[in-house]
C-alpha cells in the first residue's frame, strides 16, 4: 500500500463517521508524516509507508472522529505568511482574523508617512500571538510591539510561535486582564483584538468540535457578546495618543451595537465592515 492508498482509505473512513472535509484531513495528516507541504506531496505519495507511519496515521484519525480539530491534531496551521503552532491553550487562527491584520496593516501604513515616531501596538488577547506576529513579520517600519493574554499558557504558546518564527526579538508577551496593567495615560497607538464575542446562548449551541476543545475564555462574551468591548473601549480612550485607533473582531450581527459604544466612550471615523461571506466582522474607529 503506497500513500495514495493511505490518502483514500483515510478519506472514506473519516467520511463515513461525519468528520468534516476528510479529503483535506487525510492529505494533511499525511504531509504532517512526511514533513512536506500539501502542495508538494505528489511528488512523495508513491512511496510506502513504514509501520510507525501508519500508527500515526491511526492515531491522527482516532483523534478526528472523537471530534477534536484538524489544526490541532496537525499541532500547527499557517496564517498570512506563518506557520503557528496550534493548541488547546489558545484559539484557532482563523481566515476571518487574517484580514483585520490587513487593516491594521494599512493604517499603520498611512500613519507611517505622516509620524516618523515608531507606533506603539497592543493586541490584547493575544492567543496564538497570529496578529501581533503577523505584524511584526509584515510592517515595513519599526514598532514597539506587545501582545497580552489573561491566559498564562496563551502567553506561553506565543511566546514559542515568536521564536519559532524568528520573531522573539521584535514582540513582547505579558499576562495581563486586557489593558488593566497599563499606567502611563496616551502611550499606545494602535489597540487591536479579536476578543470573545460569542454570546453565551450561543456558546451552549456550538458546534462541539469548537466548544468542547477551544477554551472557552476565548469565546464566551457574555449575555450579548458584548462585555469585552464595553469594559474596554473606556480603558482604550485613556491609552490612546491622539488620534490612536482600536481595531476589533466582531460576530455577525453586532455592528450597530459596537457603533453605538464606540460612539458613547468618543470615538470617531467609526466604521463597521463585513467579511467576504457578507457578515459584520471588523470595527474600527479612532480618537480625536
Amino acid at each position: 500500500m503506497d500513500w495514495r492508498e493511505v490518502i483514500a482509505k483515510t478519506e472514506a473512513y473519516l467520511a463515513a463517521r461525519n468528520v468534516p472535509d476528510p479529503r483535506t484531513a487525510g492529505e494533511l495528516l499525511v504531509a504532517r508524516l512526511l514533513r512536506a507541504k500539501r502542495g508538494e506531496l505528489s511528488a512523495s505519495l508513491s512511496g510506502e509507508p513504514s509501520p510507525r507511519h501508519l500508527e500515526a496515521m491511526r492515531r491522527g484519525m482516532a483523534r478526528l472522529v472523537h471530534g477534536e480539530p484538524l489544526q490541532y491534531v496537525l499541532g500547527e496551521w499557517d496564517f498570512r505568511r506563518l506557520t503557528l503552532a496550534c493548541d488547546r491553550r489558545a484559539l484557532i487562527p482563523r481566515p476571518e482574523t487574517e484580514e483585520l491584520v490587513t487593516r491594521v496593516l494599512a493604517h499603520l501604513a498611512e500613519r507611517r508617512a505622516a509620524c516618523s515616531v515608531p507606533p506603539f501596538v497592543v493586541d490584547v488577547g493575544t492567543g496564538t500571538g497570529a496578529i501581533i506576529l503577523s505584524i511584526a513579520r509584515e510592517y515595513e517600519g519599526d514598532a514597539v510591539l506587545l501582545g497580552t493574554d489573561v491566559s498564562e499558557d496563551a502567553v506561553a504558546l506565543a511566546k514559542e510561535n515568536a521564536a519559532r518564527c524568528g520573531l522573539d526579538g521584535r514582540v513582547k508577551f505579558a499576562v495581563a486582564d486586557g489593558l488593566d496593567d497599563f499606567d502611563e495615560p496616551q502611550c499606545v497607538d494602535v489597540i487591536v483584538s479579536n476578543p470573545p464575542y460569542v454570546s453565551t446562548a450561543e456558546y451552549d449551541a456550538l458546534d462541539p468540535r469548537i466548544r468542547d476543545f477551544e477554551p472557552r475564555l476565548a469565546l464566551d462574551g457574555g449575555p450579548e457578546g458584548l462585555d469585552f468591548y464595553d469594559r474596554y473601549l473606556g480603558d482604550a480612550v485613556n491609552l490612546l495618543k491622539p488620534e490612536g485607533a482600536v481595531f476589533f473582531e466582531i460576530g455577525d450581527g453586532q455592528g450597530d451595537a459596537l457603533r453605538r459604544l464606540m460612539a458613547d466612550y468618543g470615538f470617531e471615523r467609526i466604521a463597521i465592515e463585513k467579511d467576504f461571506a457578507g457578515h459584520d466582522r471588523y470595527a474600527s474607529a479612532r480618537l480625536p
